[in-house]
């Protein structure tokens, strides 16, 4: 299984707290930028601070519409994430089922590589740390291949359809292990979150000039804006947040097998 390295950005956005933390720090600092662009450069006509109120709404507008769309897309990130795993225990008990079709001898063996299997893929959903991921997902693609090779013999000798539906079976259970893995690497677009900041950057820097002074009311858009970013963060997250894929379905699945 190929490594996946994570940009700066990303490596950030797993943390849903830091990104709390970096974006109340910076959107604080620059609503105190305007403050102080306001003082050194008080001059503004009326119909200026008119367009200046425009322009101020127009940001926010836009900075809102970005923000939703972003949540929205980390929601269905995480819908996807949660149907994959339901797709995964789906697939590992159908081809348990299946197992009866096979030669005593083989259904035996397919079964015990199918419960350490399932203990795998519990613990890939439940760990967190990222070398125990590793060990993790090597131990799956030697799984896969031990179960691979358990069902390809009794297929082609003798090739029956009985043995093919096994087959097929067995094929669900490791493509269901390809969609989960492509999910947990489907995150938001590191494009999303530089416009998400420039956007809030500017609407803190607008607002903090037409505030003239930084009071308690200018820290209110800062806190506001980085808590929005820190929930997508948490969604988007697929390890490090606190709403995370509970593998409920495969947890389930191993105690109705009595693993």
């Amino acid at each position: 299984m190929a490594a996946y390295k994570d940009k700066p950005v990303e490596s950030l956005t797993h943390y849903p707290l830091l990104v709390f933390a970096v974006a109340f720090v910076s959107l604080s600092l620059a609503s105190a930028a305007g403050t102080w662009l306001q003082r050194r450069y008080p001059a503004v006509k009326d119909e200026e601070k008119d367009d200046l109120s425009v322009i101020v709404a127009a940001t926010l507008t836009l900075l809102a519409l970005i923000i939703g769309f972003s949540f929205s897309m980390a929601t269905n990130r995480y819908d996807q994430r949660k149907n994959f795993e339901e797709a995964e225990a789906n697939a590992i008990g159908t081809e348990w089922l299946r197992a009866d079709l096979l030669p005593a001898a083989d259904a035996d063996a397919v079964r015990k590589l199918l419960g350490i299997y399932l203990s795998q893929r519990i613990a890939f959903y439940a760990n967190k740390d990222d070398a125990q991921r590793t060990r993790i997902d090597q131990r799956t693609g030697k799984l896969e291949a031990d179960l691979w090779g358990a069902v390809r013999g009794p297929a082609v000798a003798p090739a029956t359809p009985i043995a093919a539906l096994v087959l097929a079976g067995m094929n669900d259970v490791i493509n269901s292990q390809g969609y989960t893995q492509a999910a947990y690497w489907n995150r938001i677009p590191t494009a999303s979150w530089y416009l998400m900041g420039a956007i809030a950057l500017c609407c803190n820097l607008l607002l903090g000039y037409r505030a003239r002074h930084l009071g308690k009311l200018a820290l209110v858009l800062p806190l506001v804006v980085s808590i929005s970013l820190m929930l997508i963060a948490d969604v988007d997250a697929p390890r490090h947040g606190l709403i995370h894929v509970s593998p409920q379905n495969l947890e389930s699945l191993a105690r109705s097998l009595g693993q």
